[in-house]
């Protein structure tokens, strides 16, 4: 069924959307540095990748210390495998109301009809998503604001990734898993569901979500996680609900990921190139760091230098 349909299609990365899971990679400057760190113990090492949700298919391939950390990993560790159709079909309904419910029943009118009134923005008829729940209505606009800027969802670099490791018969391990991160949407409370809605049409309808994408670019481009966290701060200053979305849906994870992460790092060499959400790698309650504070080294990679023609 349409809503169903439309569920598939954006929730592997609905989870992360206000999560700020930026993008930009081709214009990174010759100085930069890669969205990327290698963390090591005494018995072995993995790569945290910081992924974007939306791409372009001029980003491929990735830049060569991506690939060479890649290549030098035995497995591919990701939140949830987006390619996984059958663990996204078994979840997908609960991101919609069973009819007759439908989406008008639980959002104010006045934001219903400014959701109706941008639809045409996105090309996207109203029968098609007025069965979806608040936040994937919201996500669901979000990815097609991206879409509108030339950043497709199905050129995500995590998606990539997984792709290419499976065609490579590398082995893709979860850190969490489809079914997780659905229960993770489906526990959003009705407050913050309304919010999140609100919000989100605001960001769109003012330019603020366009904003937010040029700050995060330039973040990307220099390689810098605080500034990633100045333009997430910003934007969550500005949209109501975000900052508590922001913690239910990237800081909160945290201590389940480090733990599993770690016994990684304490375990024998096998090497794990581990791709995120690139919030998830900001700050000091992020993943770099939470990882530091337990003992590990860690280093930022440089951009490698141009491949040879």
């Amino acid at each position: 069924m349409a809503a169903e349909r439309a569920v598939r299609r954006i929730a592997p990365r609905a989870a992360a959307f206000l999560a700020i899971a930026c993008w930009a990679f081709a214009c990174a400057p010759a100085a930069a540095q890669n969205f990327l760190w290698q963390v090591s113990s005494p018995t072995n090492r993995v790569y945290l990748f910081g992924t974007i949700h939306a791409g372009k298919a001029s980003w491929y391939p990735l830049p060569r210390a991506v690939d060479e950390a890649f290549g030098d990993s035995n497995e591919l560790a990701v939140e949830a495998d987006v390619t996984d159709d059958k663990a996204m079909a078994k979840s997908a309904s609960s991101m919609a109301y069973a009819p007759p419910d439908s989406l008008r029943n639980h959002v104010p009118k006045d934001d219903y009809e400014r959701f109706v009134k941008i639809l045409p923005r996105y090309r996207l008829p109203e029968a098609e998503v007025a069965r979806l729940k608040p936040f994937m209505a919201a996500s669901l606009l979000v990815f097609a604001e991206w879409s509108r800027l030339g950043y497709s969802p199905q050129l995500g670099v995590d998606g990539y990734l997984i792709r290419r490791a499976k065609a490579e018969l590398k082995p893709v391990v979860e850190l969490e898993g489809v079914e997780q991160q659905f229960a993770l949407m489906d526990a959003l409370t009705d407050t913050e569901n309304r919010d999140l809605f609100a919000g989100t049409l605001g960001a769109l309808e003012t330019g603020l979500a366009d904003e937010q994408f040029e700050g995060m670019v330039h973040a990307w481009q220099v390689g810098d996680p605080n500034e990633m966290l100045e333009v997430a701060r910003r934007y969550n200053e500005k949209v109501k609900g975000a900052a508590e979305f922001e913690e239910k849906f990237v800081w909160s994870r945290h201590p389940a990921m480090v733990a599993k992460i770690a016994a990684w790092l304490d375990g024998p060499d096998r090497r794990r190139f581990i791709a995120v959400g690139a919030l998830h790698l900001c700050g000091p309650r992020g993943l770099v760091e939470l990882l530091r504070a337990r003992g590990y080294s860690v280093r930022q990679i440089f951009v490698a230098p141009p491949r040879e023609k």
